[in-house]
């Protein structure tokens, strides 16, 4: 199938806008773009929208009741597929780690005023957690639908699939395209969209959290890549892979702090000091070290999370 035969529901507001960021462009000496995914127009915006259109069309056409998803306490990912699943007359339950802040606060406190049964579990394995989602769904009698962690699987990568073609759209050549990578499936949808739409982009993924993204990006590429009837063989030249993880996932590092003041006083946008701002953080890092020409143009992607700005502990 071709990207626009997929069943997909309209969610979001799209195209996202792509402004420059004159300041920061100033201080770096070069030319750096945002991609606003942070304005996808449903809860507090983000990335996961893009996801979420693709992976809930295909729950609806299984005839799905209820989504389960998961993730940490403060997930994005859960806090807006609850949102779309709930505007889209569904039933979403949330089992997520009890890993993060557990409070009302956050991205806890939008699913609270959402009123969705959010559970958590004591563990590090999601599998007990996909387990627990069976066990769950079979004691409710009613159809179900899983979406893994991020919305991170062939068809939820998609969606970045269609971001790389909607920027190719929007007209202008990017050199560098930077995103953060927590699960996997947007960089994976950018990296193979890049091949497809964007010739000549290199798609740099800013890891903050310790998985093996080394396998999980070109295995999710190949997977999406499969599903629009592509064969993409994975080189070192597709994309480009930096730990920015620091003390640990959902910890605030002190780089990934600093970027988040730096582009709340220079430009009055927020990152979250998870994924965003340690993403932006390697962007600086990449300028600081040469990687960009006066005459490059850089976009980086926001991929929103600003329910998590209110929830994590950061040190400036």
């Amino acid at each position: 199938m071709k990207l626009n035969e997929f069943p997909r529901i309209p969610l979001g507001i799209f195209p996202t806008p792509i402004q420059k960021l004159e300041n920061i462009s100033r201080e770096l000496g070069t030319n750096v773009y945002v991609k606003r995914d942070d304005l996808t127009g449903v809860g507090l915006g983000g990335n996961k929208v893009r996801k979420l259109e693709f992976l809930l069309a295909d729950a609806k056409r299984r005839g799905a009741e209820v989504v389960f998803t998961t993730g940490g306490a403060q997930s994005n990912h859960a806090m807006l597929t609850a949102a779309c699943a709930l505007k889209l007359g569904m039933t979403p339950i949330l089992i997520l780690k009890k890993r993060g802040v557990t409070a009302c606060q956050g991205n806890q406190l939008l699913e609270h005023l959402m009123g969705v049964d959010v559970r958590f579990m004591d563990t590090d394995d999601y599998a007990d957690i996909y387990a627990e989602m069976d066990r769950v769904g079979r004691e409710l009698g009613r159809p179900y639908y899983k979406i893994p962690c991020g919305g991170s699987n062939a068809l939820g990568s998609l969606g970045y699939v269609a971001c790389a073609k909607e920027i190719a759209d929007q007209g202008g050549h990017f050199d560098h395209l930077i995103c953060a990578e927590g699960s996997g499936g947007t960089m994976a949808g950018l990296a193979l969209g890049a091949r497809l739409y964007l010739p000549g982009t290199r798609v740099y993924g800013m890891m903050v959290d310790t998985d093996p993204f080394d396998e999980i990006t070109p295995r999710l590429m190949r997977e999406a890549a499969a599903l629009l009837g592509e064969t993409c063989e994975i080189t070192d030249q597709d994309f480009t892979l930096r730990d920015m993880c620091g003390p640990g996932y959902a910890v605030s590092s002190a780089e990934g702090a600093a970027a988040v003041s730096l582009m709340a006083r220079k430009e009055g946008l927020f990152l979250d000091p998870v994924y965003t701002g340690k993403a932006f953080a390697g962007l600086l890092a990449m300028a600081k070290e040469g990687a960009f020409k006066p005459e490059d143009r850089v976009l980086f992607v926001h991929t929103g999370g600003a329910g998590g700005l209110f929830a994590v502990s950061m040190n400036d």
